[in-house]
């Protein structure tokens, strides 16, 4: 029948993505490309390190009129010297991030010192790989932005994705229009940014894709030797306006309006005068 032959060419088209652990033809592992969607449609997430501290800007959705915002998270800290920004399904987020702490608990205990950022950045890239090789699971649906200090006092910002693969960045976004907040972020930003600049640059970005300024967005930072610091809704609406206001043209300067229409009345009647010769009249050859 008619069903039965849809129903047989629809499993030939999906038998791929049917286990994580089956590749296709091509190539391709298909839950994880759809774990890259997930990731995608989720709130977006901007990571910034200048030359004394690293940013972490998220979109916060809006929520509906009676829940309590302060439940719904996108920035977590891990340790005292580490944080992570999410983006993607905040439920793997909340686990993810629960395997971190602890993990950062654990190797404080074995080695009495705290874990690098390096080493945390490649624990969740390892963790969220596992997922991609067992079957009867699903990979993670999120991508995740890691800041820190090192052992060095150096800033760090790394990047993990839902196959497992992290990288060391200056400056990135991730999850939805991140495109275009990367793009920003590529012409604007310059080695050497002090913290202000930086904190500037994540707000503007952030701009690329929030609708209501700073109501949907979150702003926290991390200096040397210091705890992860939340800006306040205050703090960041001052700093949206103050972007806003130079994305605005300037003003013309008093009296050009009237300079111009002058200097265009002159002209027109300097066009329009006759010449001595029209007043006097020529003579014009008489029609045959």
């Amino acid at each position: 029948s008619i069903n039965a032959e849809y129903m047989g060419s629809f499993n030939m088209s999906n038998r791929y993505d049917a286990a994580v652990t089956r590749f296709s033809p091509s190539g391709h592992l298909f839950q994880v490309d759809y774990a890259f969607e997930a990731v995608k449609k989720g709130a977006c997430a901007v990571g910034i390190k200048t030359k004394d501290s690293v940013i972490i800007g998220v979109e916060r959705k809006a929520t509906p009129k009676l829940q309590d915002s302060s439940t719904i998270k996108k920035i977590f800290q891990i340790d005292n010297h580490l944080a992570m920004a999410c983006a993607g399904l905040t439920a793997d987020a909340r686990v993810l991030t629960e395997r971190t702490v602890l993990e950062c608990q654990q190797y404080r205990l074995t080695y009495d010192q705290p874990p690098t950022v390096n080493y945390i950045a490649k624990f969740v890239a390892k963790v969220m790989q596992r997922y991609t090789q067992v079957g009867g699971r699903r990979p993670f649906g999120i991508g995740s932005l890691i800041v820190g200090f090192d052992q060095a006092k150096e800033p760090m910002l790394y990047l993990t994705e839902p196959s497992g693969s992290y990288s060391l960045w200056k400056a990135c976004s991730i999850g939805h229009n991140s495109k275009n907040v990367t793009e920003l972020l590529e012409k604007k930003y310059k080695d050497g940014l002090n913290h202000d600049e930086g904190i500037k640059l994540a707000i503007e970005g952030l701009l690329e894709v929030v609708e209501s300024g700073n109501k949907n967005m979150e702003i926290a930072y991390m200096q040397k030797d210091e705890k992860l610091v939340k800006m306040t809704d205050e703090e960041v609406k001052k700093l949206v306006e103050v972007i806003e206001k130079e994305k605005q043209p300037p003003a013309p300067a008093p009296g050009a309006g009237k300079k111009q229409l002058h200097t265009q009345q002159k002209y027109c009647l300097l066009y329009t005068s006759p010449s001595p010769r029209d007043q006097r009249g020529s003579r014009m050859p008489s029609s045959a």
